[in-house]
């Protein structure tokens, strides 16, 4: 179990939560140079930055057609998420984790169908064959690999949820989900509905 024991955030090692910046603060970042594919889907761009130089804030109208229910952008290259209320009063940036390998992301629009204040967690049967001694599992509290809050998507397996290993925030390090720091996922968790819409790129 001392696999998921949580540690503690060195606050010196990161400044500040989030940031709220207007529109006319605004500065392009490498997620924007994604291009959409005939199907809908988000393809990945010809090169990636590291989570420090890309860490910038985004306008929506890219990759949203509309702020219907909120919109929250998770940006697998850049290692942040993004979110913009309805009324586009409030923008919020996280510096997130991401999945370990090209063959454990998944990429594309889907939306939160479920949120939950201290979840559960169970491995997928892929996680249980790639590491047969993990728990089958995990109640809530702090070794919970989901951390204190969890919105889930409609993907099968795939959340947004936070982490008290805050080690794996700017790195990939999940097995498929975007992680954020506890403090982080409790202000996102509130932000958010049923319904919010979701992209990852």
């Amino acid at each position: 179990m001392s696999e998921f024991s949580p540690k503690k955030m060195n606050r010196r090692l990161f400044i500040g939560s989030s940031i709220a910046v207007g529109a006319g603060l605004s500065t392009p970042a490498l997620a924007q140079q994604a291009e959409v594919s005939p199907t809908g889907e988000y393809e990945k761009p010809l090169t990636a930055r590291r989570n420090v130089s890309s860490f910038r804030s985004l306008d929506w109208q890219p990759y949203f057609a509309n702020l219907k229910n909120g919109a929250l952008l998770c940006d697998t290259y850049s290692r942040a998420a993004h979110f913009w209320s309805e009324d586009e009063s409030i923008y919020k940036l996280y510096p997130t984790s991401v999945p370990l390998s090209e063959e454990l992301t998944r990429r594309g629009k889907t939306s939160i169908i479920r949120k939950v204040v201290g979840p559960s967690w169970s491995p997928t049967p892929s996680m249980l064959k790639r590491n047969p001694e993990w728990p089958r599992y995990v109640g809530p509290g702090p070794d919970n690999p989901l951390g204190t809050h969890a919105l889930y998507l409609s993907w099968q397996y795939y959340r947004v949820h936070g982490t008290g290993d805050t080690r794996k925030i700017g790195r990939r390090s999940s097995n498929g989900c975007i992680g954020l720091f506890n403090e982080h996922i409790e202000e996102l968790f509130a932000l958010t509905k049923v319904g919010t819409q979701v992209l990852l790129i």
